[in-house]
């Protein structure tokens, strides 16, 4: 039987079968559903895209993966040059790996042994947010702060290495002024927390978070799993503020296929380049460069030009602004809305008992947690998919349900 995540398996309900996807539609015996959560945020470009399938096929016939160890192929050479010249700054260097969680990973050994290879004494520090969330992985966990999510680690105790603030620039600086001695690295899922309840905040906090870093020697890494691809309404928040190593995956394939990235900067990079081989990066994922992933990463980024995918972000917070302007209830604490993402946030996480089932019986899925109800919708989808989505969200806090 399938284990399935986030849920008690004695406890869950039969999930709901898919027989077919394609564009922002995910088929069941029942009828189509709009996918208003793009599976897990991932999903950008709709499902089946027929540029990025054929991508995925055509690399299929030819060979469906070959290790990076001793090897390489030629989707991995032209993904990594691409996003050499993509990306902004002098993020020139790719690391990949299989999934965002596993990025986080080597983003975090990364700092570490940056410092390391430097003759840098007692960086093992880890700044991050409160309410983070950087994948299911030990340190990434670590690195993130949700109960919720985490709460086997308290078998371990508290890790002295990892400390919390909140996304707030007076925090910032104290933490900085009472630990950046023996800080390795900052990390944040930049403007929007996903996981930990579609928090947003200021570039601001991001600007300073960049002058201290530096003025202190510590690396900033950018989570961007989850943000990145145009969420915020930027097409990546390094595009604003350059982290040292940035982190993607998601939408990285548009969604097709696991994949992710972590990408760094020269100067990052150089700590490892040596004569010695101590100073080497020792991490390789089986299925780092998947040449069928790496295709697909490669079309992903050119349907994103080609098709002026910002603007159609920038059309969905439009929508999205004017949809929930003047709408309220007693029950929500905030509406919270930035690029292609809105979050409902209520008082009592019961009060969104049942709304999964209500926004399939009007042709949506929607998958709250907590007291977060929220929408982060594929970005091929029209106004009439959005505005009922939207619709389906207000309805239920209506007095007629």
């Amino acid at each position: 039987m399938i284990w399935y995540p986030y849920t008690q398996m004695k406890t869950m309900e039969d999930p709901i079968l898919i027989t077919d996807a394609h564009g922002v539609f995910l088929e069941t015996p029942e009828g189509p559903m709009i996918d208003s959560i793009s599976s897990w945020w991932a999903m950008d470009f709709g499902y089946r895209h027929p540029d990025i399938t054929k991508a995925i096929t055509d690399q299929a016939e030819k060979f469906s993966h070959v290790m990076l160890g001793g090897l390489t192929h030629e989707p991995a050479l032209k993904l990594a040059e691409k996003l050499k010249g993509w990306l902004p700054g002098d993020l020139n260097h790719c690391f990949f790996s299989d999934s965002g969680s596993v990025a986080v990973e080597v983003a975090l050994k990364m700092a570490l042994q940056y410092h390391l290879n430097r003759g840098t004494e007692g960086r093992t520090g880890v700044l991050a947010l409160e309410h983070s969330y950087h994948g299911d992985t030990f340190q990434a966990m670590k690195a993130g702060d949700d109960p919720d999510y985490h709460f086997v680690l308290e078998a371990f105790g508290p890790d002295p290495d990892f400390i919390h603030i909140p996304a707030e620039e007076d925090a910032l600086e104290e933490a900085f002024e009472r630990y950046h001695g023996r800080l390795s690295c900052f990390i944040a899922e930049p403007l929007l927390q996903g996981a930990g309840g579609m928090r947003m905040y200021d570039i601001s906090f991001l600007e300073k978070a960049r002058r201290l870093c530096d003025r202190y020697d510590v690396l900033l890494i950018f989570d961007e799993v989850a943000c990145g691809f145009g969420r915020t309404g930027n097409r990546f928040v390094s595009d604003l503020v350059l982290p040292d190593i940035l982190v993607l995956g998601k939408a990285l394939t548009g969604g097709h296929i696991g994949h992710a990235v972590t990408v760094a900067r020269d100067g990052v990079f150089q700590a490892f380049y040596s004569d010695d081989p101590d100073k080497a990066l020792m991490h390789g994922p089986t299925f780092m460069g998947n040449p069928l992933a790496c295709s697909a990463a490669l079309k992903a980024i050119e349907i994103f030009d080609r098709d002026d995918y910002m603007s159609k972000i920038r059309r969905i917070e439009e929508i999205t602004r004017r949809e929930m302007a003047g709408f309220s209830d007693p029950r929500i604490r905030e509406i919270r809305i930035m690029g292609a993402c809105v979050c409902l946030e209520v008082y009592d996480e019961k009060t969104l008992d049942g709304f999964p089932a209500f926004a399939r019986e009007r042709g949506v899925f929607n998958r709250p947690f907590l007291n977060y109800l929220y929408a982060m919708v594929p970005y091929i989808i029209t106004e009439e998919q959005l505005t009922q989505v939207l619709t389906v969200m207000k309805d239920w806090f209506s007095k007629e349900r």
